[in-house]
Protein backbone atom coordinates (compact mmCIF):
# COMPACT_ATOMS: atom_id res chain seq x y z
CA UNK A 1 0.00 0.00 0.00
CA UNK A 2 1.56 3.56 -0.61
CA UNK A 3 2.34 6.22 1.33
CA UNK A 4 -0.55 8.01 -0.22
CA UNK A 5 -3.43 4.88 0.81
CA UNK A 6 -3.70 3.96 -2.46
CA UNK A 7 -1.24 1.46 -4.51
CA UNK A 8 -0.42 2.57 -7.87
CA UNK A 9 -0.04 -1.26 -9.66
CA UNK A 10 2.19 -0.76 -12.82
CA UNK A 11 3.58 -3.44 -15.09
CA UNK A 12 6.69 -3.04 -17.72
CA UNK A 13 6.25 -4.96 -20.99
CA UNK A 14 8.73 -5.53 -23.58
CA UNK A 15 10.31 -3.03 -25.18
CA UNK A 16 12.82 -2.57 -27.68
CA UNK A 17 15.13 0.16 -29.54
CA UNK A 18 15.13 2.57 -26.45
CA UNK A 19 16.66 6.01 -27.53
CA UNK A 20 16.75 9.59 -27.44
CA UNK A 21 18.08 11.96 -24.33
CA UNK A 22 16.99 11.20 -20.88
CA UNK A 23 16.66 14.37 -18.93
CA UNK A 24 16.64 12.74 -15.93
CA UNK A 25 16.05 15.55 -12.34
CA UNK A 26 18.44 16.76 -10.25
CA UNK A 27 20.52 15.17 -7.42
CA UNK A 28 18.78 13.87 -4.82
CA UNK A 29 21.55 14.36 -1.88
CA UNK A 30 22.45 17.67 -3.06
CA UNK A 31 19.33 19.17 -3.05
CA UNK A 32 18.50 18.40 0.69
CA UNK A 33 22.16 19.88 1.19
CA UNK A 34 21.38 23.11 -0.86
CA UNK A 35 18.09 23.71 1.24
CA UNK A 36 19.54 22.89 4.43
CA UNK A 37 22.93 24.66 4.47
CA UNK A 38 21.13 27.56 2.65
CA UNK A 39 18.95 27.94 5.69
CA UNK A 40 21.93 28.08 7.83
CA UNK A 41 23.30 30.42 6.23
CA UNK A 42 23.00 34.90 6.35
CA UNK A 43 21.47 35.72 2.96
CA UNK A 44 19.63 34.51 0.16
CA UNK A 45 20.85 31.09 -1.30
CA UNK A 46 19.83 30.53 -5.16
CA UNK A 47 19.52 26.87 -6.23
CA UNK A 48 18.73 25.96 -9.95
CA UNK A 49 17.82 22.21 -11.10
CA UNK A 50 16.56 21.53 -7.60
CA UNK A 51 14.68 17.90 -7.37
CA UNK A 52 11.41 18.61 -6.94
CA UNK A 53 10.57 14.95 -5.61
CA UNK A 54 8.32 14.63 -2.21
CA UNK A 55 11.71 13.89 -0.33
CA UNK A 56 13.33 17.15 -0.86
CA UNK A 57 10.02 19.13 -0.57
CA UNK A 58 9.59 17.57 2.39
CA UNK A 59 12.80 19.04 4.03
CA UNK A 60 11.88 22.26 1.80
CA UNK A 61 9.05 22.63 4.16
CA UNK A 62 11.06 21.62 7.02
CA UNK A 63 13.41 24.52 6.67
CA UNK A 64 10.40 26.85 6.82
CA UNK A 65 8.98 25.49 9.48
CA UNK A 66 12.33 26.29 11.40
CA UNK A 67 12.03 29.93 10.38
CA UNK A 68 14.16 30.34 6.97
CA UNK A 69 12.12 31.58 4.26
CA UNK A 70 12.12 29.03 1.23
CA UNK A 71 10.32 30.49 -2.47
CA UNK A 72 10.48 28.95 -5.76
CA UNK A 73 9.77 30.64 -9.24
CA UNK A 74 7.83 29.96 -11.82
CA UNK A 75 11.19 28.90 -13.90
CA UNK A 76 12.23 26.41 -11.23
CA UNK A 77 14.41 28.58 -9.55
CA UNK A 78 14.55 28.60 -5.65
CA UNK A 79 15.35 30.87 -3.15
CA UNK A 80 16.40 30.21 0.53
CA UNK A 81 16.97 33.13 2.95
CA UNK A 82 18.99 31.63 5.69
CA UNK A 83 18.75 32.35 9.55
CA UNK A 84 21.72 31.45 10.25
CA UNK A 85 24.33 28.83 12.07
CA UNK A 86 22.46 28.55 15.63
CA UNK A 87 19.04 30.46 14.41
CA UNK A 88 16.67 27.99 13.77
CA UNK A 89 13.44 28.40 15.41
CA UNK A 90 11.42 25.81 17.06
CA UNK A 91 8.36 24.33 15.02
CA UNK A 92 5.30 24.81 15.43
CA UNK A 93 4.48 21.45 14.39
CA UNK A 94 5.79 17.99 13.97
CA UNK A 95 8.30 18.00 11.25
CA UNK A 96 7.04 15.02 8.61
CA UNK A 97 9.65 13.92 6.49
CA UNK A 98 7.90 11.63 4.33
CA UNK A 99 9.53 8.75 2.87
CA UNK A 100 13.17 10.38 3.12
CA UNK A 101 15.47 9.12 5.24
CA UNK A 102 18.49 11.59 4.05
CA UNK A 103 16.16 14.40 4.52
CA UNK A 104 14.88 13.18 8.60
CA UNK A 105 18.51 12.56 9.71
CA UNK A 106 20.51 15.61 7.98
CA UNK A 107 17.56 17.79 9.68
CA UNK A 108 17.72 16.04 13.01
CA UNK A 109 21.68 16.53 13.00
CA UNK A 110 21.25 20.50 11.73
CA UNK A 111 19.07 21.31 14.76
CA UNK A 112 20.23 19.29 17.65
CA UNK A 113 22.64 22.00 18.75
CA UNK A 114 19.79 24.45 18.93
CA UNK A 115 18.06 25.05 22.30
CA UNK A 116 14.82 24.07 20.70
CA UNK A 117 12.57 20.76 20.40
CA UNK A 118 11.26 19.56 17.04
CA UNK A 119 9.04 16.47 16.80
CA UNK A 120 9.63 14.06 13.72
CA UNK A 121 7.45 11.26 11.97
CA UNK A 122 7.42 10.43 8.59
CA UNK A 123 5.52 7.55 6.44
CA UNK A 124 5.03 3.48 7.32
CA UNK A 125 8.29 2.96 5.86
CA UNK A 126 10.55 5.84 7.14
CA UNK A 127 8.65 4.93 10.84
CA UNK A 128 10.06 1.38 10.40
CA UNK A 129 13.57 2.57 9.83
CA UNK A 130 16.23 2.86 12.30
CA UNK A 131 17.24 6.44 13.85
CA UNK A 132 19.53 5.59 16.75
CA UNK A 133 22.65 5.21 14.47
CA UNK A 134 22.01 9.49 14.20
CA UNK A 135 20.55 10.16 17.55
CA UNK A 136 23.78 8.01 19.67
CA UNK A 137 26.50 10.78 18.28
CA UNK A 138 24.24 13.66 18.74
CA UNK A 139 23.46 13.08 22.11
CA UNK A 140 27.30 13.10 22.58
CA UNK A 141 26.57 16.74 21.88
CA UNK A 142 24.14 16.93 24.39
CA UNK A 143 21.10 16.55 22.78
CA UNK A 144 18.05 14.29 24.28
CA UNK A 145 16.06 12.40 22.19
CA UNK A 146 12.24 10.50 23.30
CA UNK A 147 10.86 7.92 20.31
CA UNK A 148 9.39 4.75 19.91
CA UNK A 149 11.03 1.38 20.80
CA UNK A 150 14.23 0.39 18.86
CA UNK A 151 14.88 4.20 18.39
CA UNK A 152 12.42 4.85 15.88
CA UNK A 153 9.99 7.47 14.53
CA UNK A 154 7.95 9.50 15.56
CA UNK A 155 10.66 10.87 18.01
CA UNK A 156 11.16 14.24 19.33
CA UNK A 157 14.72 15.93 19.97
CA UNK A 158 15.32 18.20 22.47
CA UNK A 159 18.34 20.38 21.16
CA UNK A 160 21.37 21.11 23.02
CA UNK A 161 21.20 24.75 25.03
CA UNK A 162 25.13 24.90 25.52
CA UNK A 163 26.70 21.81 22.90
CA UNK A 164 30.55 21.01 22.71
CA UNK A 165 32.45 19.32 20.38
CA UNK A 166 32.57 15.85 19.76
CA UNK A 167 34.92 13.17 18.01
CA UNK A 168 33.22 10.03 16.66
CA UNK A 169 34.45 7.70 14.50
CA UNK A 170 31.38 6.34 12.35
CA UNK A 171 30.36 2.56 12.93
CA UNK A 172 29.68 1.96 9.23
CA UNK A 173 29.77 3.69 6.28
CA UNK A 174 27.19 6.07 6.10
CA UNK A 175 27.08 9.66 4.65
CA UNK A 176 23.99 10.42 6.76
CA UNK A 177 25.50 9.63 9.64
CA UNK A 178 28.40 11.72 9.35
CA UNK A 179 26.38 14.35 7.68
CA UNK A 180 24.34 14.34 10.77
CA UNK A 181 27.37 14.72 12.93
CA UNK A 182 29.26 17.63 10.59
CA UNK A 183 25.85 19.49 10.94
CA UNK A 184 25.69 19.14 14.30
CA UNK A 185 29.05 20.60 14.34
CA UNK A 186 27.92 23.81 13.46
CA UNK A 187 26.64 25.19 16.01
CA UNK A 188 29.35 23.50 18.65
CA UNK A 189 32.21 25.16 20.06
CA UNK A 190 35.34 24.25 18.88
CA UNK A 191 36.30 21.29 16.27
CA UNK A 192 34.45 18.27 15.61
CA UNK A 193 35.92 15.64 14.24
CA UNK A 194 34.17 12.86 11.98
CA UNK A 195 36.00 9.68 11.12
CA UNK A 196 35.12 7.04 8.44
CA UNK A 197 37.15 3.74 7.88
CA UNK A 198 35.77 3.52 4.37
CA UNK A 199 34.86 7.12 2.27
CA UNK A 200 31.50 7.71 1.71
CA UNK A 201 29.61 9.95 -0.28
CA UNK A 202 31.18 14.07 0.59
CA UNK A 203 28.80 16.36 -0.74
CA UNK A 204 28.35 17.59 2.58
CA UNK A 205 32.01 17.80 3.11
CA UNK A 206 32.07 19.90 -0.11
CA UNK A 207 29.09 21.65 -0.05
CA UNK A 208 30.64 22.73 3.60
CA UNK A 209 33.41 24.26 2.51
CA UNK A 210 31.60 26.34 -0.40
CA UNK A 211 29.15 27.65 2.16
CA UNK A 212 32.46 29.05 3.66
CA UNK A 213 32.98 26.39 6.76
CA UNK A 214 36.29 25.42 8.00
CA UNK A 215 36.72 21.97 6.73
CA UNK A 216 39.20 19.58 6.14
CA UNK A 217 40.35 16.31 5.59
CA UNK A 218 43.04 14.11 5.91
CA UNK A 219 43.80 10.68 5.28
CA UNK A 220 45.91 8.73 8.51
CA UNK A 221 46.00 5.07 10.28
CA UNK A 222 42.76 5.67 11.80
CA UNK A 223 40.74 6.00 8.22
CA UNK A 224 39.64 9.65 6.96
CA UNK A 225 39.61 12.10 9.28
CA UNK A 226 37.27 15.34 8.56
CA UNK A 227 37.52 17.78 11.09
CA UNK A 228 34.76 20.94 11.35
CA UNK A 229 35.91 24.01 13.17
CA UNK A 230 32.59 24.86 14.96
CA UNK A 231 30.36 28.57 14.83
CA UNK A 232 31.28 29.94 11.55
CA UNK A 233 29.11 32.68 9.62
CA UNK A 234 28.09 30.69 6.42
CA UNK A 235 27.95 32.59 3.15
CA UNK A 236 24.72 32.32 1.00
CA UNK A 237 25.52 30.39 -2.49
CA UNK A 238 24.53 30.24 -6.34
CA UNK A 239 23.84 26.33 -6.57
CA UNK A 240 23.73 24.29 -9.55
CA UNK A 241 22.38 21.34 -9.04
CA UNK A 242 23.74 17.92 -11.13
CA UNK A 243 21.72 15.22 -12.29
CA UNK A 244 21.27 12.56 -10.16
CA UNK A 245 23.25 9.30 -10.61
CA UNK A 246 21.21 6.72 -8.74
CA UNK A 247 18.22 8.16 -11.06
CA UNK A 248 20.16 8.28 -14.01
CA UNK A 249 20.83 4.42 -12.93
CA UNK A 250 17.21 2.98 -14.10
CA UNK A 251 17.43 4.77 -18.18
CA UNK A 252 20.96 3.41 -18.57
CA UNK A 253 20.67 -0.02 -17.14
CA UNK A 254 17.12 -0.22 -19.42
CA UNK A 255 19.15 0.77 -22.35
CA UNK A 256 22.03 -2.07 -21.54
CA UNK A 257 19.89 -4.84 -21.27
CA UNK A 258 17.19 -3.43 -24.02
CA UNK A 259 18.17 -4.77 -27.43
CA UNK A 260 18.92 -2.18 -30.49
CA UNK A 261 18.83 0.80 -27.41
CA UNK A 262 21.06 4.18 -27.57
CA UNK A 263 20.00 6.23 -24.76
CA UNK A 264 22.25 10.00 -23.87
CA UNK A 265 21.37 10.70 -20.22
CA UNK A 266 23.00 14.64 -19.69
CA UNK A 267 24.89 16.58 -17.22
CA UNK A 268 24.98 13.01 -14.63
CA UNK A 269 27.13 13.74 -11.47
CA UNK A 270 30.18 11.66 -11.33
CA UNK A 271 31.45 12.53 -7.91
CA UNK A 272 33.60 9.55 -7.09
CA UNK A 273 32.08 8.68 -3.93
CA UNK A 274 29.01 8.46 -6.45
CA UNK A 275 29.68 6.86 -9.44
CA UNK A 276 30.64 3.23 -8.26
CA UNK A 277 27.66 1.72 -10.48
CA UNK A 278 29.03 3.39 -13.70
CA UNK A 279 32.72 2.10 -12.77
CA UNK A 280 30.97 -1.81 -12.15
CA UNK A 281 28.71 -1.72 -15.23
CA UNK A 282 31.86 -0.86 -17.58
CA UNK A 283 33.78 -4.13 -15.72
CA UNK A 284 30.87 -6.18 -16.50
CA UNK A 285 31.31 -5.09 -20.06
CA UNK A 286 28.52 -3.12 -20.87
CA UNK A 287 29.17 -0.40 -23.83
CA UNK A 288 28.86 2.73 -21.56
CA UNK A 289 30.85 5.92 -22.13
CA UNK A 290 31.37 8.90 -20.60
CA UNK A 291 31.15 12.25 -22.86
CA UNK A 292 31.62 16.32 -22.16
CA UNK A 293 33.50 15.88 -18.96
CA UNK A 294 33.88 18.79 -17.22
CA UNK A 295 33.16 20.57 -13.76
CA UNK A 296 30.01 22.08 -12.46
CA UNK A 297 29.56 23.34 -9.06
CA UNK A 298 32.76 21.79 -8.01
CA UNK A 299 31.44 18.42 -8.76
CA UNK A 300 32.65 16.28 -11.46
CA UNK A 301 29.77 15.82 -14.52
CA UNK A 302 29.59 14.00 -17.64
CA UNK A 303 26.96 12.81 -20.65
CA UNK A 304 26.78 9.40 -20.51
CA UNK A 305 25.66 7.09 -23.08
CA UNK A 306 24.19 3.70 -22.79
CA UNK A 307 23.88 0.80 -25.70
CA UNK A 308 22.32 -2.19 -25.19
CA UNK A 309 25.17 -4.69 -24.16
CA UNK A 310 24.48 -8.01 -25.00
CA UNK A 311 27.58 -9.78 -23.77
CA UNK A 312 27.57 -8.78 -20.43
CA UNK A 313 28.86 -10.95 -17.64
CA UNK A 314 28.89 -11.21 -14.07
CA UNK A 315 31.74 -9.74 -11.54
CA UNK A 316 32.73 -10.19 -8.27
CA UNK A 317 31.55 -6.39 -6.79
CA UNK A 318 34.30 -4.81 -5.12
CA UNK A 319 33.18 -4.64 -1.16
CA UNK A 320 34.79 -1.15 -0.62
CA UNK A 321 32.92 0.17 -3.32
CA UNK A 322 29.68 -0.70 -1.63
CA UNK A 323 29.37 2.89 -0.39
CA UNK A 324 29.43 4.92 -3.61
CA UNK A 325 26.94 2.68 -4.93
CA UNK A 326 24.71 1.72 -2.27
CA UNK A 327 21.60 2.71 -3.35
CA UNK A 328 21.76 1.31 -6.72
CA UNK A 329 22.44 -2.36 -6.15
CA UNK A 330 18.96 -3.22 -6.66
CA UNK A 331 18.87 -1.93 -10.35
CA UNK A 332 22.57 -3.80 -10.78
CA UNK A 333 20.57 -6.84 -9.61
CA UNK A 334 18.56 -6.42 -12.72
CA UNK A 335 21.61 -6.02 -15.00
CA UNK A 336 23.36 -9.18 -13.63
CA UNK A 337 20.24 -10.56 -14.05
CA UNK A 338 20.25 -10.77 -17.47
CA UNK A 339 24.28 -10.90 -17.81
CA UNK A 340 25.74 -14.22 -17.87
CA UNK A 341 27.32 -16.26 -14.74
CA UNK A 342 27.32 -14.84 -11.33
CA UNK A 343 27.50 -11.39 -9.96
CA UNK A 344 28.39 -11.50 -6.32
CA UNK A 345 27.75 -8.66 -4.01
CA UNK A 346 29.36 -8.38 -0.63
CA UNK A 347 29.22 -5.60 2.29
CA UNK A 348 26.14 -4.69 1.62
CA UNK A 349 24.40 -5.16 4.68
CA UNK A 350 23.24 -1.52 4.92
CA UNK A 351 20.82 -2.38 1.93
CA UNK A 352 18.80 -4.25 5.02
CA UNK A 353 17.97 -0.96 6.53
CA UNK A 354 17.30 1.06 3.56
CA UNK A 355 13.40 2.33 3.00
CA UNK A 356 13.24 -1.36 2.79
CA UNK A 357 14.75 -5.10 2.90
CA UNK A 358 16.42 -3.97 -0.66
CA UNK A 359 18.36 -7.75 -0.30
CA UNK A 360 15.27 -9.66 0.69
CA UNK A 361 12.87 -7.39 -1.46
CA UNK A 362 15.26 -8.30 -4.99
CA UNK A 363 15.82 -11.63 -3.91
CA UNK A 364 11.95 -12.50 -3.69
CA UNK A 365 11.00 -10.98 -6.67
CA UNK A 366 14.02 -11.88 -8.94
CA UNK A 367 13.21 -15.75 -7.98
CA UNK A 368 9.63 -15.55 -8.53
CA UNK A 369 10.73 -14.12 -12.26
CA UNK A 370 12.87 -17.00 -12.60
CA UNK A 371 16.49 -15.61 -11.57
CA UNK A 372 18.31 -17.74 -8.80
CA UNK A 373 19.49 -15.72 -6.21
CA UNK A 374 21.91 -16.64 -3.04
CA UNK A 375 21.81 -14.57 0.04
CA UNK A 376 23.41 -13.79 3.43
CA UNK A 377 23.37 -11.29 5.78
CA UNK A 378 25.63 -8.63 4.28
CA UNK A 379 25.68 -10.47 0.59
CA UNK A 380 23.91 -11.23 -2.50
CA UNK A 381 24.45 -13.56 -5.53
CA UNK A 382 22.46 -13.17 -8.46
CA UNK A 383 23.09 -16.23 -11.37
CA UNK A 384 22.65 -14.44 -14.49
CA UNK A 385 20.54 -15.71 -17.31
CA UNK A 386 21.92 -13.94 -20.07
CA UNK A 387 20.54 -11.40 -22.41
CA UNK A 388 16.58 -12.25 -23.26
CA UNK A 389 16.71 -14.80 -20.87
CA UNK A 390 14.89 -13.94 -17.87
CA UNK A 391 11.14 -15.59 -17.70
CA UNK A 392 9.40 -12.27 -15.62
CA UNK A 393 5.58 -12.78 -15.61
CA UNK A 394 5.65 -11.92 -11.81
CA UNK A 395 3.95 -9.44 -10.00
CA UNK A 396 7.11 -7.70 -6.98
CA UNK A 397 6.28 -6.40 -4.13
CA UNK A 398 8.12 -2.46 -3.79
CA UNK A 399 7.70 -2.46 -0.25
CA UNK A 400 7.20 1.46 -0.03
CA UNK A 401 10.53 1.69 -1.79
CA UNK A 402 11.17 3.87 -4.89
CA UNK A 403 13.91 2.06 -5.93
CA UNK A 404 12.66 -1.23 -5.75
CA UNK A 405 9.68 -0.41 -8.00
CA UNK A 406 11.78 1.14 -10.63
CA UNK A 407 14.27 -1.91 -10.79
CA UNK A 408 11.54 -4.16 -11.53
CA UNK A 409 9.77 -2.62 -13.56
CA UNK A 410 13.61 -1.97 -15.71
CA UNK A 411 13.23 -5.91 -15.79
CA UNK A 412 10.01 -6.03 -17.57
CA UNK A 413 11.65 -3.81 -20.78
CA UNK A 414 14.02 -6.95 -20.93
CA UNK A 415 12.17 -9.98 -19.58
CA UNK A 416 10.32 -12.58 -21.67
CA UNK A 417 6.82 -11.66 -20.00
CA UNK A 418 5.58 -8.56 -18.27
CA UNK A 419 6.75 -7.34 -14.54
CA UNK A 420 4.50 -5.87 -12.18
CA UNK A 421 4.89 -4.61 -9.33
CA UNK A 422 1.81 -4.13 -6.52
CA UNK A 423 2.62 -0.17 -6.00
CA UNK A 424 4.79 2.38 -7.90
CA UNK A 425 3.36 5.40 -6.02
CA UNK A 426 6.65 5.82 -4.03
CA UNK A 427 8.21 6.53 -7.40
CA UNK A 428 7.38 10.09 -7.00
CA UNK A 429 9.40 10.19 -3.54
CA UNK A 430 13.03 10.40 -6.05
CA UNK A 431 11.99 10.80 -9.73
CA UNK A 432 8.70 12.53 -10.11
CA UNK A 433 9.29 12.37 -13.97
CA UNK A 434 10.23 8.41 -14.60
CA UNK A 435 7.23 7.56 -16.15
CA UNK A 436 7.18 10.35 -18.64
CA UNK A 437 10.65 10.24 -18.99
CA UNK A 438 10.72 6.37 -19.67
CA UNK A 439 7.92 6.27 -21.88
CA UNK A 440 9.64 9.11 -23.96
CA UNK A 441 12.52 7.16 -24.54
CA UNK A 442 10.31 4.03 -25.90
CA UNK A 443 9.49 2.07 -22.80
CA UNK A 444 6.51 0.20 -22.53
CA UNK A 445 5.38 0.55 -18.88
CA UNK A 446 1.23 0.60 -18.17
CA UNK A 447 -0.60 1.61 -14.84
CA UNK A 448 -3.43 -0.66 -13.88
Amino acid sequence: MSAQGTPVPMQAHVSRNLSGCADVPGDKSISHRALILGALSVGETRVTGLLEGEDVLDTAKAMRAMGAEVTRDDDGTWHVHGVGVGGFAEPGQVIDCGNSGTGVRLIMGAMATSPITATFTGDASLNKRPMARVTDPLALFGAQTVGRSGGRLPMTIMGAADPVPVRYTVPVPSAQVKSAVLLAGLNAPGQTVVIEQEATRDHTERMLAGFGAEITTEITEEGRVITLTGQPELRPQTITVPRDPSSAAFPVCAALITEGSDVLVPSIGLNPTRAGLFTTLREMGADLTYENEREEGGEPVADLRARFSPDMHGIEVPPERAASMIDEYPVLAVVAACATGATVMRGVKELRVKESDRIDAMATGLRACGVEVEEGEDWWIVHGRGAGGVPGGATCASHLDHRIAMSFLVLGLAAQKPVSVDDGSPIATSFPIFEPLMAALGADIRRG
